[in-house]
């Protein structure tokens, strides 16, 4: 049982998902800000909240004194909340992606370096027991050396809203996950990336809404993403269709099955002879946001920092803003995340 409090800012449709998380773990929300007070009391209302709705997240942080604040907003106020959040005295879990920009996300890290206080962003997807799996299948050296690892991600979706008119709804909004997955399962860091983003015959959103993209990553590996929102027909899963290639086997991970893989088996003939790769999938105690939270809850018992704390989780931001650059210049561009 929880013996911490927190301050919740947003009440949109995400905050569903972390407030059962918070209940669960009886976090004592003290307040919910949002700048629609009505959506804030609705929250405390419908999860039996003793909770202040309010419209001011410094008053709610300078009355109620928080262990952390949980940053729920849209990608545009993350750099204002959690900066505010940051020079109260708070520690930040926050939703992805961490700012709209890096120059913002820089500033982030920099003030909580400055602070000493922790920023997490959530990326729920790493907490997910598949995947989870998968990365441990990779570490495990079952199919040697990794040197190559591939996604992609088809789905056509209809949103309606604000995604139709992004400029780029693909990578600035859904890519991050997938990026962040590539890091997590392959332990390696983006270099460089060659990407083109363009907008299908048919689509029905008005930026570019799929793409192509090549990163160089640390020790010679690379990974390619292929993405669409705009495709119809065969999705892929929301976490995308991957493959991760070593110097003596393969692993793959399709449609949220089990991954599954093959490993050498010998040293003769055109084509080596393979075994089939054992790759357990173990459960979690906790996945997604709610494994997120707990690890924001064994950093304020133990110090133990989570693995999406902001000087790692920057890597992947770097990597969509880097992604959208090299498609806009045409060529290849280096990717910087400090």
């Amino acid at each position: 049982m929880s013996s911490y409090c927190c301050v919740v800012v947003g009440a949109g449709g995400i905050s569903q998902v972390w407030f059962k998380a918070l209940v669960q773990e009886s976090v004592a929300v003290k307040a919910v800000v949002d700048l629609q007070v009505e959506a804030a009391r609705r929250r405390i209302q419908e999860f039996n909240l003793e909770a202040e709705p309010s419209d001011n997240l410094k008053a709610m942080l300078k009355k109620h004194r928080p262990d952390f604040v949980l940053d729920l907003t849209v990608p545009e106020a993350h750099a204002a909340v959690t900066c505010a959040a940051l020079r109260m005295g708070c520690h930040v879990i926050g939703e992805k992606p961490m700012a709209s920009d890096m120059t913002a996300a820089r500033r982030m890290v920099k003030l909580a370096e400055k602070t000493g206080r922790l920023y997490m962003v959530s990326q729920s997807r790493r907490r997910e027991a598949r995947n989870e799996a998968l990365r441990s299948a990779a570490a495990s050296g079952a199919i040697g050396r990794l040197t190559t690892v591939n996604c992609d991600f088809y789905i056509g979706a209809h949103f309606g809203g604000f995604r139709d008119t992004m400029a780029s709804p693909l990578i600035l909004d859904m890519a991050i996950h997938h990026f962040d997955l590539a890091r997590f399962f392959s332990g390696a860091d983006p270099v460089a990336v060659y990407a083109r983003e363009f907008n299908p015959r048919g689509s029905w959103y008005r930026g570019d809404v799929a793409a192509t993209c090549v990163f160089e990553m640390s020790d010679g590996l690379v990974f390619t993403y292929r993405g669409s929102w705009c495709a119809e027909g065969c999705p892929t899963s929301w976490n995308g269709d991957w493959r991760l290639i070593g110097d003596k086997g393969t692993l793959i991970c399709e449609r949220d099955q089990p991954p599954r893989g093959q490993g050498v088996n010998g040293t003769e003939g055109f084509i080596r002879p393979l075994k089939d790769l054992d790759i357990p999938v173990p459960p979690l105690p906790a996945e997604g946001y709610h494994a997120g939270l707990r690890e924001m809850l064994e950093f304020l018992k133990t110090g133990q920092k989570p693995q999406t704390e902001c000087h790692d989780n920057i890597r992947s931001l770097a990597m969509v803003f880097a992604a959208i650059e090299s498609s806009r210049k045409g060529r290849r561009v280096p990717v910087r995340s400090i």
